[in-house]
């Protein structure tokens, strides 16, 4: 059965990412569709609107046959960490015939191209780029410069795209790797990835986002089950509530101010300025656009208020990102995605898990004479804990047992 690999986000699942699901299917000719999926915080630095298990309901309903989640140190970090960890996990799964992802222009040759000059070039670009940087000039306005230097306009302008930008780290993934995954791509179509305006019957999550949040109907720009799932999420009060992201937040940051140094990409005087901006602000966007600057976007400070609210230590962060993803975790399957992975599964590399009752025994199986990888293993896995923990306290009413959902919610299956 020849495969497709996704890599995604489906915040929530929307008609764009059905067209991208159809087309990666049509020009991979591929019979099943496998799925890496952000868990419950995101690329961006956002908790998701909704749970990760509805999230794979809708993309099982649209169609994906697998959905293995991306661990948090992953899912919530930059474009290059983001792509190494999800090609990981497609590796890890064996029998993944081609990686399709959206971008910008839909030609593969252009990315390639800026893919080994960032690769080959990677440690001038970093070094010039921070030249930049203490002139006032913004990151990725900084890169950019750098680029055309050595390039040209033309692949200097594919930086401004942020799904040219992961197409490119997921090139440089599969190399890095010697991924056998076959890249391929095609032209996102509709609104822009940040886009709030729709386009015809295509709105950027985004832009359902904040559609939602207005309180404006939204089910003509997403498939019926997605609709409906969302629907109900919102309507039993599922869906996380960003006041109380704030509160959290506000909380830990200034419960112990000493502390914010130890947690992962805290530094140069930033846990000075988080604190100052949790006295003065009331709300997470006034807190995001308080600590902004040149330097450090809107996303990367969102990103390290996660990581502030998970209590995620550098070193600790910086052992998981060596080691990479040690084991998968299955968050549903159809009927024909199950049969996929009973046919691969001489070909993993990793364990496959449906739920973590019964994690720590796999774990000790496959890692136990390496007592190295089996702690390595286990901090992964307390760190996925912490994520549905907290994830579960930003929602506006919480259901009983939802703080410990990965040990009692089986994969989804349809």
């Amino acid at each position: 059965m020849k495969t497709v690999g996704l890599i995604t986000e489906y915040n929530p699942f929307h008609n764009g990412h059905l067209h991208h699901l159809r087309e990666s299917r049509r020009i991979a000719g591929a019979t099943v569709a496998v799925a890496v999926m952000s868990g419950h915080f995101l690329q961006r630095g956002e908790p998701a609107l909704i749970d990760k298990w509805r999230r794979t309901r809708m993309a099982l309903a649209a169609g994906v046959d697998v959905v293995v989640e991306l661990p948090f140190a992953w899912a919530c970090n930059s474009a290059p960490v983001f792509a190494a960890g999800a090609v990981r996990c497609l590796d890890a799964l064996g029998g993944v015939d081609a990686l399709c992802f959206g971008s910008e222009g839909g030609s593969l040759a252009p990315l390639q191209k800026a893919a080994e000059l960032l690769s080959r070039k990677r440690d001038h670009i970093e070094k010039e780029t921070r030249r930049r940087l203490r002139q006032g000039v913004t990151y990725p306005a900084a890169r950019a410069q750098v680029v055309a230097e050595l390039a040209d306009e033309e692949t200097a302008n594919l930086l401004a795209g942020p799904n040219n930008i992961l197409g490119i780290a997921y090139l440089k993934a599969l190399a890095q790797f010697d991924s056998p995954i076959r890249p391929l791509t095609l032209e996102r179509i509709g609104a822009g990835y940040h886009d709030q305006q729709a386009s015809g019957r295509i709105a950027s999550a985004t832009g359902i986002r904040a559609m939602l949040a207005k309180g404006e109907g939204v089910a003509d720009y997403l498939p019926h089950e997605s609709a409906t799932v969302l629907t109900d999420a919102w309507l039993e009060g599922l869906c996380v509530d960003p006041e109380q992201l704030y509160r959290q937040l506000a909380t830990v940051i200034l419960r112990n101010p000493a502390r914010l140094a130890e947690i992962y990409q805290v530094e140069h005087g930033l846990e000075k300025r988080l604190v100052e901006a949790a006295r003065g602000c009331g709300e997470i966007g006034e807190l995001v656009a308080a600590v902004k600057s040149r330097q450090l976007t809107r996303t990367r400070i969102q990103r390290v208020l996660c990581y502030v609210l998970l209590d995620v230590e550098r070193a600790l962060m910086k052992r998981t990102l060596a080691s990479g993803p040690l084991y998968l975790h299955l968050l549903g399957c159809s009927e024909r995605g199950r049969s996929w992975l009973a046919h691969t599964r001489q070909r993993r590399s990793l364990p496959l898990v449906q739920n973590f009752s019964r994690i720590h025994a796999t774990l000790k199986r496959r890692y136990g004479a390496d007592a190295v990888c089996y702690e390595e293993a286990r901090r992964q896995l307390e760190m996925e804990e912490r994520a549905t923990q907290l994830y579960a306290l930003l929602l506006k009413r919480r259901p009983l047992g939802s703080l410990q959902r990965d040990y009692l919610h089986d994969a989804v299956t349809v």
